[in-house]
């Protein structure tokens, strides 16, 4: 994966931060009307029951923070944490969003070439549309970036979409290739970029994630989303 298309991902959304919340509200171009707006948000309350019955307390280290949608849904149950994002635009909205609360350290980064410093080791570690991001190149540094920032027994909780032509906006079109990582993403004003997006099944992912020395349970909704909850295999031991 070049080099390239990874800074015009960080580019790409470094300029939508602005309108990125859009998607989540399902507003302007990612309006898809009342039936399958009905179906998002009754399904993004079904991925947030998950979170909050996984009770990230403690020292949390959010990756790719974004906005802040989740970064509030997690000051819900830590004591403090850690939000990671490489686009000081979705930082700047991410601490408004939280009133700039004491408990949350930002920190500005390539999450493909950050690490702890000082090493810091955490009780969870959560990041949400992020590992689609992730190239399959460097899929295992990422997960053992995770593993170095958890305490012995800490946990992971991630969030991502499904291969579904309707979770993103209407001028967007995903390939035909499933096996095909690369899409074309544009903003409102008309601009467009490369992105890496990878859609992973559940039974793969989670069994991809067994050989890298994880335990962790991936599960879905009926159309949007999809969730992992767990820990090193060997983290009782």
């Amino acid at each position: 994966m070049s080099e390239e298309l990874l800074r015009q991902q960080i580019e790409y959304y470094r300029a939508r931060a602005a309108e990125y919340d859009e998607w989540f509200l399902r507003q302007g171009r990612y309006d898809r009307g009342p039936t399958a707006n009905e179906h998002w948000f009754a399904e993004f309350d079904q991925v947030r029951a998950a979170l909050d019955g996984f009770g990230p307390s403690g020292r949390v280290l959010e990756l790719a923070c974004g906005t802040g949608l989740w970064t509030e849904r997690l000051l819900a149950h830590a004591s403090r944490i850690v939000a990671v994002g490489a686009a000081p635009e979705a930082l700047a909205l991410n601490r408004t969003r939280l009133k700039a609360d004491s408990r949350v350290e930002y920190i500005m980064a390539d999450l493909f070439t950050w690490q702890p410093d000082p090493p810091e080791r955490f009780d969870a570690v959560f990041f949400a549309f992020w590992l689609s991001h992730v190239p399959g190149e460097r899929f295992s540094a990422f997960w053992q970036l995770v593993s170095r920032c958890l305490h012995p027994g800490g946990r992971v909780f991630f969030i991502d979409s499904r291969r579904e032509p309707t979770s993103t906006a209407r001028d967007h079109e995903l390939p035909e290739r499933e096996d095909q990582p690369t899409l074309t993403r544009k903003l409102n004003d008309g601009r467009s970029f490369e992105v890496y997006k990878a859609f992973y099944e559940p039974a793969k992912l989670a069994h991809q994630l067994n050989g890298l020395g994880w335990d962790i349970q991936v599960q879905v909704t009926d159309r949007y989303f999809l969730w992992g909850q767990g820990q090193r295999a060997n983290a009782g031991q």
